[in-house]
């Protein structure tokens, strides 16, 4: 027996598919990322799917300009579509020279926030009435559905017991 194994035959070395694998796999995710990315630009530009649609679906794409896009409908935003309330956030009393209060606006929507229009400001006009002097007219802002602003009132009462209360007069809205 010889001391070692002869060398084997040198076989033909087997070409592997693995970099053809590699490169067309690497090709067809680069294709769909650039193809999602145009999808995506073209439904941004028109304002809907329409781009989308056309892409993805196999049936002829109608044209844009014949067929209007529908405009969202928000509900109708009126002083019956809130709930109001007076928050009390300070209050000094001097004896029969009655007191001095802070108070702000606790507003409530009776509906759903997500139904009134998130591009417009609606100008809410209520009305405090216990001040000695007569009643204190305020106005409050609501925008992008849920963002209130107000300003704090003082208002000063004729004695420790009177009622203070508040009602909403007006509501007015602006395009945003």
């Amino acid at each position: 027996m010889p001391d070692y194994l002869p060398p084997a035959p040198e076989s033909a070395p087997k070409k592997t598919r693995t970099n053809l694998v590699i490169i067309g796999s690497a090709a067809a995710v680069i294709a769909a990322v650039i193809g999602t990315g145009i999808v995506v630009v073209q439904s941004r530009d028109d304002g809907g799917g329409k781009a989308a649609a056309a892409a993805s679906s196999s049936a002829p794409a109608i044209d844009a300009a014949s067929e209007p896009s529908p405009s969202p409908s928000y509900d109708e935003v009126t002083a019956e579509s809130f709930e109001i309330e007076l928050k009390t956030k300070k209050r000094q009393c001097f004896g029969s020279a009655g007191c001095n209060l802070t108070v702000e606006p606790d507003l409530t929507y009776l509906g759903d926030s997500n139904s009134i229009d998130p591009s417009a400001v609606y100008e809410i006009t209520y009305e405090i009435h216990g001040d000695e002097s007569g009643p204190v007219i305020e106005t409050a802002e609501l925008s992008d559905q849920t963002s209130l602003n107000y300003s704090q009132s003082l208002i000063s009462t004729v004695s420790a017991g009177t009622k203070v209360s508040v009602d909403i007069t007006d509501v007015t809205t602006q395009a945003g």
